[in-house]
């Protein structure tokens, strides 16, 4: 048993609420007004911008959605959303840094956005942020992994505990990894707010010590009030403890 569950199997005295400081830099959400499913107007921006500062986050990397189907941004809408957002927020004289890439859905333009060498949204040592379906698995995902790994780019796997095609199994986790993803894990799969099969993975990965990066994933303002409200939970704690990547951004 790993130093990590030696000390958190052992009985706990109660916990304080966490400071999110210790994460420093929150790597997926969906700020950027009007382009995706997050917030649709600069008002909701601003207002989970403040709530992130008050959170005691220094920097949020905002990751619109790039999915063919529903949201077909690209780097110039992204981008010029990200402008407005900090002009604004720099109006406000709101002090937290804000930066933003993209999460890339897996489908056929993903490989095709590869295979014609167009540049993706990244964010810190060039890692590229990407989901699959929640519920149907995809085909050869290690063809994905490799062509992003073979283009210079570090993937990151957007929260891996709610795919339902890996519901209860964490073994792919492990060969992942081995081939360079970076597995990501929203921190509100742990207050229940996905469901319990969910929050037990979420746990599971954590257990086993398999978690490179947390996230909000906030949409709206409810995501960061639930956050606030179970900055006790134990296992939020021991994230904390984690040499999570998002401390080096």
């Amino acid at each position: 048993m790993s130093f990590f569950s030696n000390l958190f199997h052992k009985k706990q005295p109660d916990l304080k609420d966490l400071d999110l400081s210790v994460f420093k830099t929150d790597i997926h959400s969906h700020l950027i007004p009007g382009i995706d499913d997050g917030a649709q107007n600069m008002d909701e921006s601003i207002a989970m911008l403040a709530k992130f500062e008050s959170l005691g986050y220094k920097k949020v990397v905002t990751t619109p959605h790039i999915m063919s189907d529903y949201f077909k941004n690209d780097s110039n809408t992204i981008l010029d959303g990200l402008s407005r957002l900090n002009e604004v927020k720099d109006k406000l004289n709101l002090k937290i840094e804000v930066d933003a890439a993209a999460e890339y859905y897996y489908d056929e333009t993903l490989l095709e956005r590869l295979n014609n060498n167009e540049k993706l949204l990244t964010f810190g040592d060039n890692y590229v942020l990407f989901e699959f379906s929640f519920h149907t698995e995809p085909p050869e995902p290690e063809k994905l992994f490799f062509e992003l790994l073979t283009k210079g780019y570090k993937p990151v796997l957007a929260h891996f505990e709610r795919y339902l095609f890996l519901k209860g199994n964490i073994d792919r986790v492990f060969k992942w990894r081995e081939k360079g993803v970076n597995i990501q894990l929203n921190l509100n799969s742990l207050t229940g707010h996905y469901g319990p099969q969910i929050k037990q993975q979420a746990r599971a990965l954590i257990d086993a010590e398999q978690v490179d990066f947390v996230g909000t994933d906030c949409h709206r303002m409810d995501h960061l009030l639930l956050l606030e409200k179970n900055l006790k939970l134990p296992y939020l704690h021991k994230l904390a403890l984690f040499p999570l990547k998002n401390k080096e951004l």
